[in-house]
């Protein structure tokens, strides 16, 4: 189920937060709701993937260990609570609002064609990547009733989501080394240098497209204080290099949210600013 991943879903709370309805209690326990319907799916959608992967993973030095490639989880088990999880997933989904049943099928459907077809094709592998986090904020988008939600988030959303995917392709081509397209077919398409010129154009793109939103995004305060938040993505995104670059990390960027203690505080403090800056600031 991955339950370490389901930080990502985190990003359903986008909306809520920047629509400034964060202490709305009914718009807040939707979109909590919201988040813990996704972590169902998604598990559903982790487990097919393990289900798709098991002779890979049980050749990879990391993902060997995960339930399913060591043996200690059976594969009929697995493919039973992905069907049970799906249904009650996109049952509660429709439930809780239509137009989220709508998007939670459409991550679901995007991330099934990706683990038997799209992941094995260069470029769009990412692309896709950065589509499910783009569908999460228009899933918590959709439950609320927004006014001042900036499209600039959706553009910022999906330039952080490819730098993340880029530098994660990265890592396992450090880890993998000569083996790396043994084990995932779409390394053969990518080099390190041609990984290092897109994470160039993504990573300046994304302190940019940041920037612009800070001050010309229409819900934000007019005293332009969201630009003090600007430092804090630089250098968590300066951090996030550093970590793929110097300490061959990456593999797994929801660990890295979790563990290193010097992004894991530009994250919290870009967010309290952030949070700050838009419900206390005059």
């Amino acid at each position: 189920m991955r339950p370490k991943q389901w930080v990502k879903n985190g990003i359903l709370f986008t909306a809520v937060v920047f629509d400034q309805k964060l202490l709305h209690l009914p718009s807040f326990l939707r979109t909590l709701g919201g988040f813990f319907v996704f972590c169902l799916g998604a598990s559903a959608v982790y487990l097919i993937n393990d289900l798709a992967d098991l002779e890979q993973d049980r050749q990879h030095p990391l993902k060997r260990n995960r339930p399913l490639a060591s043996g200690k989880l059976s594969k009929n088990v697995a493919a039973t609570t992905a069907v049970v999880f799906s249904i009650v997933a996109l049952g509660l989904g429709f439930w809780l609002e239509f137009k989220f049943g709508l998007i939670l099928l459409t991550y679901m459907v995007l991330n099934l064609l990706y683990s038997f077809f799209l992941k094995n094709i260069p470029i769009i592998d990412v692309l896709v990547i950065a589509a499910g986090f783009v569908l999460r904020v228009g899933a918590g988008v959709v439950l609320i009733t927004v006014q001042r939600f900036s499209p600039w988030m959706y553009v910022c959303v999906t330039l952080i989501s490819l730098f993340m995917g880029l530098g994660k392709r990265r890592a396992e081509m450090v880890l993998l080394a000569e083996n790396a397209n043994s084990h995932r077919r779409v390394l053969d398409g990518y080099t390190l240098s041609f990984i290092d010129h897109l994470l160039s154009i993504v990573s300046s793109t994304t302190i940019l497209a940041y920037s612009l939103y800070t001050f010309s995004a229409e819900n934000l305060p007019g005293n332009h204080l969201m630009m003090l938040t600007i430092p804090f993505v630089i250098y968590g995104i300066f951090r996030y290099l550093f970590l793929i670059h110097v300490e061959a990390k990456g593999g797994a960027p929801e660990e890295l949210l979790l563990s290193d203690k010097p992004l894991m505080a530009t994250v919290t403090l870009w967010g309290l600013t952030a949070v700050a800056i838009l419900y206390f600031s005059i």
